[in-house]
């Protein structure tokens, strides 16, 4: 068991180049430079190029017609978010695996998740938690969006597709396939490749609907949701689709991937005090606190949606995604304000109609303030504007953050409430009070808002709703 510890240890270390880290560890490197671009010579073959102009069509609206989530404030959008308004952590002491050989015992776990009633008892014992998470999610947005089993045979479903990512998928499977493999009398489970795989939640909810569009997982770490959303909304922009399943899903509280993220300092290491771990913006905050969950919006194109008289959430008015070209782990503040400003000018948006960000803002010394300060840059003179960060009390669930951040987003919309920052005892002296919630819900008549997500490498992605207005 020894051996399979650290062997998972060493196996983590390099799976966490492809998760969400936060915490820099060489603030001090001075060596990184700003990539340089190279000037490339393309020969083209003597043809003359002819570009045959598109139909100047009327464009393809989009809107949010359901939403589902799994996480440890809730499984219903409507307590999911009122425990948010209230304040309430769902970060706690791990119960379900024995952590005192770990270097972090907290996390946001799901205590009383049951895929019974949303998965076969047969895909249930054989599927990882991640795929169960997104397929109990998937479902819940289907449900919530209206669609029955009735209405959904009633679909084009070559015109339906599911785009729900992972940033670490099957942990589980790929621990238990592992220890199996060191010892040689013990066959490895059949399964283990197929249901560690991050592309088999969205593959098994494809069979099980009969919907067969676009079908296909991103993995951008914790960016992960935000471009699945994208995709997706541009599948329907494009004419392909007229309803998409989009978002994330992940199983990180489990030993591997609290490992892994500790051996790359980005964990908190406030076990003593769950619920004050995760502290976006406090001059106490010392890195992320892992949850589980997912978060799966149900996308539509506008006209189909009032054809079929659905409930409309919000409208998704666009959104960008860029890369800083710039370091591993740290994040730069250009790389931010570009994606920012290329979301706001491809969804036609005046950043002064903006008045909601969600933010990032996973609890780190390096990633809040560079976070903040490209805030700043693009919105400071927005008196209106309200901050806030889902993550002090969700906590970071790797590629389903975006997706979670969303529904918090739209919720809002919905409501007219934004939700507080909790555990902002001690500010820190480089943001202004002013534009951060506080620590009790707030009332806002949101025009626009804005979800950021952003992760390990510099990939940025930016997201824009707002309530839907007639043309």
């Amino acid at each position: 068991m020894a051996a399979a510890s650290s062997l998972s240890s060493l196996l983590v270390s390099s799976m966490a180049l492809t998760s969400p880290i936060f915490q820099s560890h060489c603030l001090n490197n001075t060596t990184c430079k700003r990539g340089t671009t190279m000037a490339v010579s393309l020969q083209t073959a003597n043809k003359p190029v002819t570009h045959q102009e598109k139909p100047t069509n009327k464009r393809r609206r989009v809107v949010v017609t359901g939403i589902g989530l799994v996480t440890a404030l809730g499984e219903d959008p409507d307590v999911f978010y009122n425990n948010v308004l209230q304040g309430i952590s769902g970060i706690t002491e791990i119960e379900k695996f024995d952590t005192s050989q770990l270097p972090s015992k907290i996390g946001a776990e799901l205590k009383s998740f049951s895929p019974e009633g949303f998965v076969s008892s047969k895909l249930a014992m054989r599927a990882d938690n991640f795929m169960l998470y997104l397929i109990t999610a998937g479902k819940k947005a289907l449900a919530d969006g209206g669609i029955s089993d009735e209405v959904n045979g009633q679909l084009d479903k070559t015109r339906c597709g599911i785009i729900v990512g992972s940033a670490m998928g099957g942990l589980r499977i790929f621990y238990e396939w592992f220890e199996n493999m060191l010892i040689l009398s013990r066959r490895p489970n059949p399964f283990s490749v197929p249901m560690a795989g991050n592309n088999m939640g969205c593959a098994a909810l494809a069979i099980e609907l009969g919907w067969m569009g676009p079908n296909y997982i991103i993995n951008a770490g914790c960016a992960t949701s935000n471009h699945s959303i994208l995709s997706a909304a541009g599948h329907i922009i494009d004419g392909i689709t007229d309803m998409m399943l989009c978002g994330g899903s992940d199983a990180g509280v489990h030993p591997i991937g609290l490992a892994g993220f500790a051996s790359c300092k980005a964990l908190s290491k406030r076990d003593c005090d769950p619920t004050k771990a995760s502290c976006p913006w406090d001059t106490n905050r010392d890195g992320i606190v892992l949850g589980d969950g997912a978060g799966v919006l149900l996308l539509e194109e506008l006209e189909h949606a009032k054809r079929r008289g659905a409930r409309i959430y919000a409208e998704f008015l666009g959104g960008s995604s860029s890369a800083d070209a710039y370091h591993l782990t740290r994040p730069h503040p250009d790389g931010i304000v570009r994606c920012i400003e290329k979301a706001l000018a491809k969804a036609g948006v005046a950043r002064e109609d903006v008045n909601y960000i969600n933010a990032h803002a996973p609890s780190t010394q390096v990633g809040d303030l560079i976070e903040f300060a490209a805030l700043v840059h693009c919105f400071g003179n927005n008196m209106e504007l309200r901050i806030n960060s889902t993550k002090s009390m969700t906590g970071h669930l790797a590629g389903a953050t975006g997706a979670v951040d969303a529904i918090a987003t739209i919720k809002a919309i919905q409501t007219g409430w934004v939700h507080p920052n909790i555990n902002l005892d001690n500010p820190d002296k480089a943001v202004d009070m002013n534009l951060l919630v506080g620590s009790k819900k707030e009332r806002l008549n949101i025009k626009v808002a804005l979800s950021n997500s952003f992760t390990l490498g510099g990939q940025n992605s930016s997201i824009l709703f707002a309530p839907l207005q007639s043309e």
